[in-house]
């Protein structure tokens, strides 16, 4: 079948179907003329951009598909499967988190869904998370006024005080929940950067990861004393990312960030 912009290294694609999921980019399933199975991605981004993050995963030895192809905006993996191992997944993520740049941030900004997430270097981790995960959302105009100003407020000083100034920069996959893992053990759709670790575990705390996951992440490397208090304003990040891709629904979640700090 004719896909726009197939990369003339490989074979043609013979089959596909649409997969389930695809909140960002389309997503077929499909078969190689030589009979392998493969995903097509079409990305609103730049494909190179994942293909990036994804071999920074594979380099730290984390379960992830092979890259056959990036090129433009079309992606081509290879199609995994396999048994569900949440919990070796987990343990697989705390050592990911032990690899660590030298750093805040990445060589490049990518993609956090539909919009760009900025990966500007810092040496200081209050500043990163303050200019790079939390400011930068707020000029978008489904952020309200009211909620925008009392964040500034957060950030000119309570906020980045909450933080500790270099924790180690570890490398995180930046967008783990349940629809970015397959078969419940690869990792798939990252929006990797070197942060506290404690930014993943806020997000992943979050999302409906199931109990032997957390176990097992827990079980390998604890949280740091602490990370309960600061693990509400680490949430901000992902809500106001939220905010911005659907809506209003997520602003009463921040404010009760805002109002449990008394910010």
């Amino acid at each position: 079948m004719e896909i726009p912009g197939w990369p003339a290294q490989l074979p043609p694609l013979v089959r596909a179907e649409p997969l389930p999921g695809g909140l960002v980019c389309t997503v077929l399933g499909g078969t190689l003329a030589d009979g392998r199975q493969v995903v097509v991605k079409r990305c609103p981004y730049p494909a190179e951009v994942e293909a990036d993050g994804l071999a920074a995963l594979a380099a730290a030895g984390a379960p992830v598909p092979q890259v056959l192809a990036a090129t433009d905006d079309l992606l081509m993996l290879e199609r995994v499967d396999g048994t569900p191992d949440w919990a070796g997944l987990g343990r697989t993520v705390a050592r990911l988190h032990r690899v660590t740049g030298p750093r805040f941030g990445w060589h490049r900004d990518n993609s956090g869904g539909r919009i760009t997430q900025h990966n500007g270097w810092h040496d200081d981790w209050p500043n990163f998370f303050v200019e790079n995960r939390v400011r930068v959302h707020l000029a978008d105009p489904a952020v309200p006024d009211a909620l925008r100003r009392r964040l500034e407020r957060a950030c000119a000083g309570p906020l980045p005080a909450l933080l500790p100034a270099r924790p180690p920069a570890s490398l995180t996959h930046g967008d783990l929940w349940t629809g970015n893992v397959v078969g419940g053990r690869w990792l798939v759709d990252p929006a990797v950067a070197y942060v506290d670790r404690e930014l993943e575990l806020a997000f992943m705390d979050r999302a409906d990861l199931p109990a032997e996951f957390h176990d097992a992440y827990r079980e390998e490397w604890p949280p740091d004393p602490g990370y309960p208090q600061r693990r509400p304003a680490l949430q901000l990040h992902k809500l106001l990312v939220n905010v911005r891709h659907f809506g209003e629904r997520y602003v009463r979640p921040i404010e009760a960030v805002l109002d449990g700090y008394g910010w």
